[in-house]
């Protein structure tokens, strides 16, 4: 799976948009999109779904419980 950095950074200059530019566009602080190409922690998911939406993708929350269901084998 391609990181969130990686993605965004891509995506962003295949737009041929600046940092600044998609920070404005997305109506985020430059700061964030900072954060998310360096692949910095302690991210607010709206706020890295403002950049997201951008490219036509959004994240959504998982709680553990929806994590162990998937990494439970069936049973026969």
């Amino acid at each position: 799976m391609e990181k969130l950095a990686e993605f965004v950074k891509q995506k962003r200059k295949q737009a041929q948009l600046t940092r600044e530019d998609l920070a404005s566009r997305a109506g985020v602080a430059l700061t964030v999109i900072r954060k998310i190409e360096q692949d910095k922690g302690n991210l607010n998911l709206e706020k890295v779904n403002q950049v997201l939406r951008m490219f036509g993708h959004e994240l959504a929350p998982v709680n553990s419980k929806d994590l162990n269901l998937l990494s439970m084998p069936e049973r026969p």
